[in-house]
């Protein structure tokens, strides 16, 4: 990269390189923003001669999604191979003198227009007054001219004005068509350092995101591609699937790992835009297929519950080598995967490194090899009572809660199924979430409070059940109640991972046996879904199964 270069431009220049394209604004500038008063002072500064700051531009030949239009001005595409200048400094400034001296009408909201042709300059005002003004109510005929009519009304309309103000409009308009506008203009940086300086000089506003850059690199006119655009169409798509909580920066990462087998922000920064649009589609594919596949095989039903988003990465780049559905090992070895990851924190930090690494062990998976896993996983009962405090954003809970949906569970009253909803489970007093021996119960009978909100005491209900039939009755009591109306209320505990109702001390109040009991049956199922590996001088082997049951 060159140093910055300072240069000067006059009126002509900058008009002419905005009509032909040559100097556009990137669109992760923010939106225009300055009233259309602010543009009136602003000329007023460039008729007195006053300095109006320096622009910032980055002159390059990459192509960015930039403002296209601005109101009712088309702004042409650059002529491809040609340099551009983005502006990274000085947009309210540029928008308004284009608007300002094309007379541009800016759509601002459904009910207001600003008609940048309504600038005038009063040619009675002296020079301590405001030359540039919008009110002309009270202006004699004559005395006042619109900005863009001095500029471009020609000889014919000028000499329609009284004499004594002909030397003055011919000086109004040699000042603002002679201005020497300042400009620092940086060569041929790549787009992370050019991003890098936009954020910088606006230190007082929001850092741009990687997606946000993405956005205006893999912009492409002739491809039809907008990353912005094809974004909102796959949260639409996955929205009737309730995974639309997925986040742009996973599907960055999801294309990255594909291209790259790495996904750190600078791989991203870098990644070749041909190649980005080239592979959009099957990564697209790639991800419904993973969605799909932990709605219908982990029984995961809405986007929410799982314990990390970026486990859609590993799985999207499973399904890009791989589209058909895994069987066999192929499948035992990614269920693996997935509760290792789900039960370890392991993508709590370092995500973007750690996926990289396990990008590797889906390799081994998709060529039948049995990934070393270096990281510690428990599913011991200790642990789950230990480390069970309920809280619905904790990834260990959610791997629980991911448990429990998989059983399909049913409504305590009549057996039909329970309605999950993403909107209900961003809290941990969510309607979804019923402590199974009440809070109030438990706490009028002295309980720890860590031990009341517990995971080992959540079930996963629907909001009639929670709030308005239970309360703060004694399992015992309202257990009964439904046994009444549910001939079959132990099968509907089993899809809760409640086993038998008097072994697990339901009938008699008592939340220790339930709780000892609980917490058996979920380490007894997690272990199920886990390929056992003892580690002895960093030689893995596979347990035989009969052996599950009894690892702590």
């Amino acid at each position: 990269m060159m140093l910055p270069e300072p240069q000067s431009k006059a009126f002509s220049s900058i008009i002419a390189e905005i009509e032909s394209g040559q100097i556009k604004i990137p669109q992760f500038q923010r939106d225009f923003v300055w009233d259309i008063q602010k543009s009136a002072q602003l000329m007023d500064s460039i008729v007195k001669g006053y300095p109006i700051g320096t622009f910032i531009f980055w002159r390059t030949k990459e192509r960015l999604r930039s403002v296209r239009n601005l109101g009712n001005i088309i702004l042409p595409e650059p002529v491809e191979g040609e340099y551009v200048n983005f502006v990274l400094d000085g947009q309210q400034r540029m928008t308004s003198l284009f608007a300002s001296l094309k007379g541009a009408k800016i759509q601002r909201d459904a009910n207001k227009v600003d008609d940048y042709s309504a600038i005038y300059l009063d040619l009675t005002a002296s020079k301590d007054d405001q030359i540039v003004t919008l009110d002309v109510t009270d202006k004699e005929s004559g005395s006042y001219i619109k900005l863009a009519d001095l500029l471009y009304g020609g000889l014919t309309l000028l000499a329609e004005y009284p004499s004594q103000y002909l030397r003055l409009l011919e000086e109004y308009k040699r000042r603002i068509e002679a201005y020497s506008y300042s400009i620092v203009l940086i060569k041929d940086a790549p787009i992370d350092v050019a991003t890098e300086i936009f954020t910088r000089i606006n230190v007082g506003g929001k850092p741009l995101s990687v997606f946000e850059i993405m956005i205006a690199k893999t912009f492409d006119v002739e491809k039809n591609f907008d990353l912005s655009e094809k974004f909102k169409e796959l949260i639409e798509e996955l929205r009737p699937l309730d995974y639309e909580t997925i986040s742009d920066a996973i599907v960055l990462q999801t294309v990255s790992v594909i291209l790259e087998k790495e996904c750190q922000k600078k791989v991203i920064l870098k990644l070749n835009k041909d190649q980005f649009i080239s592979v959009w589609d099957k990564a697209i594919d790639a991800i419904h297929r993973a969605v799909e596949y932990f709605r219908s095989f982990y029984r995961i039903p809405v986007s929410q519950l799982l314990p990390y988003n970026a486990l859609i990465v590993p799985f999207a780049y499973f399904f890009y080598i791989h589209p058909d559905k895994p069987t066999g090992d192929t499948q035992k070895q990614l269920q693996d995967f997935f509760w290792r990851v789900s039960l370890s924190g392991r993508y709590s930090s370092g995500v973007e490194s750690k996926l990289a690494q396990d990008i590797k062990k889906i390799d081994q998976i998709i060529s039948g090899e049995l990934p070393k896993y270096d990281w510690p996983i428990n599913t011991s009962e200790k642990f789950l009572i230990d480390n069970g405090s309920f809280s619905a954003g904790r990834s260990f809970i959610k791997a629980i809660l991911c448990l429990y949906a998989y059983y399909n569970p049913e409504s305590f009253v009549d057996r039909s199924m329970v309605n999950i909803s993403n909107y209900w489970l961003k809290q941990a007093n969510s309607k979804n979430y019923h402590h199974f021996f009440p809070r109030a119960y438990l706490k009028k009978k002295s309980e720890d409070e860590f031990y009341i909100n517990h995971i080992l005491n959540i079930t996963i209900v629907d909001d009639y059940l929670n709030k308005r039939e239970i309360g703060a009755l004694a399992p015992s009591r309202y257990m009964t109640k439904f046994k009444k109306t549910n001939p079959e209320l132990q099968e509907t505990m089993q899809t809760h991972l409640i086993g038998d109702l008097d072994e697990f001390g339901v009938w008699d109040n008592n939340y220790d046996k339930f709780f000892e009991e609980r917490a058996k049956l979920v380490s007894k199922m997690l272990k199920k879904r886990i390929i056992h590996q003892e580690i002895d001088n960093n030689n893995f082997a596979i347990l035989p199964d009969e052996q599950v049951e009894d690892i702590e």
